[in-house]
């Protein structure tokens, strides 16, 4: 891969509040831009936590938000997919030829401006841009910035050639189940998925009916809250596979808290109050994820961290639309 440049500039990554987002979703938000100016307060007024109790492979899947990339136009993002390289790369030429850009599925242990860089496999959402002229084809950006448990990482720009992209979009061919389920739900609703073993984008095409929601699902805030309480405190496996998704919901709660108050849209005391509680959930949850990893379950813990964003949450009025 083409080495980062040793001054590659920090990316804004817009607004404050957007860098409290996942890998997907900070990235979708600034990729939307070119068609929806107003992406970020899409996701705030979309966000929510969703969780069906059944999901093969872990048993758990989790919805973040509702859709926000569907244009006016009847347009919306979806995975394309290739096995073969050359394939793969004509498929990226072409969605950046029509776009501008393309977003497209990275693998967090081939690039090197991510933490977990030959440690880890992950999927990664990036930014893609052809470069004109000789010399590297293409500038990646990675707006996504976050303390990581590999460390720090900070927003990217830089360039790759042919062999970089390619590198950078390594394929992870036998992803965690609940890696998978992160992958079909990052959009908003469930997607087919390609073979995790293909190099993976999105593109825009026409958009799809809405598809009927398998399996059994929680939607209603406190009640999603108070089940997993229940079921994380109580399961020691399935605390250690979804705490990433509890960090998920809290950078996303913690967007759509701080935007809506900063629009007037909530009452601030409380909505701030809700987003620090929020902040801690994530930490509590992976000092119990660990501590029953060496044989001591905290899951007073849990109940109290879940505890906390139930009563502050319980205190915010709902979204006053009327402006």
């Amino acid at each position: 891969m083409t080495a980062p440049a040793p001054t590659a500039p920090t990316v804004p990554t817009g607004p404050p509040g957007e860098a409290e987002l996942s890998c997907y979703t900070t990235n979708l938000v600034a990729h939307l831009r070119s068609r929806l100016p107003d992406a970020a307060d899409r996701l705030a007024h979309a966000v929510r936590l969703a969780v069906r109790t059944d999901a093969p492979g872990t048993g758990l899947a989790f919805s973040h938000h509702r859709r926000v990339d569907r244009t006016a136009d009847g347009r919306e993002l979806g995975y394309r997919a290739a096995a073969d390289w050359t394939a793969a790369r004509a498929g990226i030429e072409d969605e950046a030829a029509r776009e501008g850009r393309v977003l497209a599925v990275g693998n967090t242990r081939t690039l090197p401006w991510c933490p977990a860089h030959r440690k880890q496999d992950a999927p990664h959402w990036v930014l893609l841009e052809p470069v004109p002229g000789d010399g590297p084809r293409w500038r990646v950006t990675d707006h996504f910035a976050a303390l990581l448990p590999d460390g720090e990482q900070h927003p990217y720009s830089g360039l790759l050639d042919e062999d970089g992209l390619r590198a950078a979009l390594t394929p992870i061919p036998r992803p965690a189940p609940e890696a998978r389920l992160r992958d079909a739900h990052a959009l908003g609703t469930a997607v087919a998925l390609p073979d995790p073993a293909h190099h993976r984008w999105l593109a825009w095409g026409p958009a799809a009916p809405e598809p009927r929601r398998a399996g059994e699902w929680l939607e209603e805030p406190l009640a999603v809250l108070e089940f997993l309480a229940g079921r994380l405190a109580a399961d020691g496996e399935t605390l250690a596979r979804n705490t990433d998704d509890l960090w998920a919901a809290a950078r996303h709660h913690r967007h759509r808290l701080h935007r809506l108050a900063g629009a007037g849209l909530l009452p601030r005391a409380p909505a701030l109050a809700a987003a620090a509680s929020w902040s801690e959930l994530p930490r509590s949850l992976r000092f119990a994820a660990a501590s029953a990893e060496r044989g001591r379950p905290r899951p007073g813990v849990v109940r109290k961290a879940f505890h906390d964003v139930i009563t502050t949450m319980a205190r915010i009025p709902k979204e006053d639309t009327s402006r």
